[in-house]
């Protein structure tokens, strides 16, 4: 079993069934011998966007996401004090503070990142995608 960390973008495009998430994407999260994990940071940051009126879920994300979360079978990765430190020491590649996180969960952890965003490349985080 291997564990992935689903981007916030890849973890709405496939509950939403989008066709913004690529084939491949899809494929690995459909895939039942991996273990999918979605940030509290990913979580965070749906909230903020939901309550901000940026994102409309059709219901308080809390619903959304405890019911998203449960339905795929989806774990949460927590953010320790080593994953929120990291991010002082990484280059401003990417200017979104929880696309940061990501990025150091991903190092710290040493997981793959599904995202189609090319940016953390620079990180030298294993970016899965295409």
């Amino acid at each position: 079993m291997s564990d992935i960390l689903l981007d916030t973008h890849a973890f709405l495009w496939f509950v939403w069934d989008d066709a913004l998430l690529s084939p491949a994407a899809k494929q690995l999260i459909e895939d039942p011998t991996n273990h999918k994990l979605v940030s509290v940071a990913s979580c965070w940051e749906i909230a903020i966007k939901a309550g901000l009126k940026k994102l409309d879920l059709g219901e308080p994300a809390a619903t959304f996401l405890s019911r998203e979360l449960a339905a795929n079978h989806f774990d949460l990765l927590e953010i320790r004090l080593a994953h929120a430190t990291l991010v002082e020491t990484l280059p401003l590649h990417h200017k979104d503070p929880f696309d940061r996180l990501l990025a150091a969960q991903a190092l710290i952890e040493g997981i793959p990142l599904v995202s189609a965003d090319a940016i953390f490349d620079q990180y030298h985080v294993n970016r899965l995608w295409t």
